[in-house]
């Protein structure tokens, strides 16, 4: 492998490698039981009166090809067995084609005109499976190799009864060796090797390439969520600063208390595993209940629901995620102690509903696939507010409401109406979902009628 291929992607490029060589393992049984079938099943051709070495050579070769294919199911080929295994193929076809004149009496000659020489070109081409123009090229080489063995041999064993000629009519009908068609035959296999060679080192490179991008794309889906993945991955066209739609979903929005300060005190080391312990709470609540994780603001986190999945109850889905991320936070207490936060770990919860762009902002060398819009702005407002009505969890009024006709079952605290929420341009009901001390039970999914099975105490249910 080149040093510079990054070692993950030499882990992927080996394991295919091997999927190949299994592959190639695979045909190869089949080639044998291919021609031990023809061999029994055919009839038998007339004039064979000497030894036969076909069954000897297929039983042979059956036995070298089991070993190998059960050696690439245990471990990783090394380069010694794929080139003996190439060795192996030659060495068969060469073998049967050399019996032929054994078996049929006749001058070395003979085998020079069987037709079996074409399955050489069958074992050269098995080797492309693998995309790698090195075992081609070997595998062309030895059947070149084999070639000229036995045309030197046909042309020394009887020399007394073996004319060179140039006449094709006594070529085909004695024992005479037509040189330039030997040595076409020896062009040929050289050719195709070569050019076999040739598209698999072009291929080699689209390869790797593919690869490369496979891998991109599945790191992508663990920093986007999968719709927006294959949304990056499938585009027809180049991704674009600027194209969006527009969808009603809601915002999520959550955040560390006091985490500033602690931070400043704590070590990197620490605050990364609290931070690691904190998104490994939420995050699986809020894949859970349907929605996406949008981005990591640092200790904060934005989710949308219903925004890059279509969902019909997305508010209801966001207001129970709220509630059993405040649930699950407390509950993991020793957790976050252990992870060395000091003191009770706490968290703010926000939500907020409306319309919502979703596209690709930045610029062409740096992209980042968003939502933009008024509930982001304002869910991040309401989750602050939590510090102001002593709350871990709050949701604007209208996405409540929303909820609870999408059959929500959760039920606020309170809902207080025309209240001022710092840095928001205009008073706003605001439904308290959670007291700052309080853990409220992890609640059910929405009822899909849009029946809400709790009752509110301001009576909204």
């Amino acid at each position: 492998m080149s040093e510079a291929i990054p070692p993950r992607m030499a882990e992927e490029i080996v394991r295919r490698d091997a999927a190949a060589e299994r592959l190639i393992g695979w045909v190869q049984l089949g080639v044998v039981l291919f021609f031990a079938l023809l061999y029994f099943i055919a009839p038998r051709a007339e004039g064979g009166t000497g030894f036969n070495f076909v069954p000897w050579a297929l039983g042979v070769y059956f036995l070298f090809t089991v070993w190998r294919l059960a050696l690439s199911y245990r471990r990783e080929l090394p380069g010694w067995a794929l080139n003996l295994s190439i060795v192996a193929d030659m060495l068969l076809l060469v073998g049967i084609i050399f019996s032929f004149h054994i078996q049929y009496n006749q001058h070395p000659t003979f085998y020079l005109k069987a037709p079996t020489v074409m399955y050489m070109f069958l074992f050269i081409a098995l080797r492309a499976l693998r995309l790698d123009p090195r075992f081609v090229l070997t595998a062309g080489f030895v059947a070149a190799t084999g070639w000229i063995a036995l045309v030197a041999y046909a042309v020394m064993a009887d020399p007394e009864h073996m004319l060179v000629t140039r006449n094709y009519v006594r070529y085909l009908t004695s024992n005479s060796i037509l040189i330039g068609a030997e040595f076409d035959k020896l062009i040929i296999i050289v050719a195709v090797t070569l050019l076999l060679a040739f598209g698999l080192a072009r291929a080699r490179g689209i390869f790797l390439e593919a690869i490369r991008d496979h891998l991109a794309a599945s790191d992508l889906k663990r920093f986007f969520a999968p719709e927006v993945a294959r949304t990056i991955v499938g585009a027809e066209r180049e991704i674009e600063v600027g194209r969006g739609m527009v969808v009603e979903a809601a915002v999520l929005m959550v955040d560390i208390r006091g985490f500033s300060r602690a931070a400043a005190e704590l070590s990197p080391e620490t605050v990364m595993r609290v931070l690691g312990c904190y998104q490994g709470c939420t995050v699986p609540v809020i894949q859970r209940r349907g929605g996406r994780v949008d981005k990591f603001l640092g200790d904060g986190i934005l989710a949308t629901f219903g925004a890059i999945a279509p969902s019909q109850t997305y508010a209801a889905d966001a207001l129970a995620a709220a509630m059993e991320i405040v649930a699950v936070i407390n509950a993991a207490q020793r957790d976050f102690e252990d992870a060395g936060w000091i003191g009770k770990f706490r968290v703010g919860v926000a939500v907020a509903s409306g319309s919502l762009t979703i596209g690709v902002v930045g610029v062409a060398d740096r992209l980042e696939y968003t939502v933009i819009g008024g509930p982001v702005n304002l869910a991040v407002k309401l989750e602050d507010a939590n510090k102001t009505f002593d709350t871990c969890a709050i949701a604007a009024g209208d996405t409540y409401r929303l909820a609870r006709n999408q059959g929500a079952r959760v039920s606020a605290l309170d809902v207080l109406h025309d209240v001022s929420v710092a840095g928001w341009d205009r008073s706003l009901d605001v439904a308290l979902l959670v007291r700052r001390e309080e853990s409220p039970e992890i609640p059910r999914p929405a009822d899909p009628s849009g029946r809400a099975f709790s009752t509110s105490s301001d009576g909204m249910a």
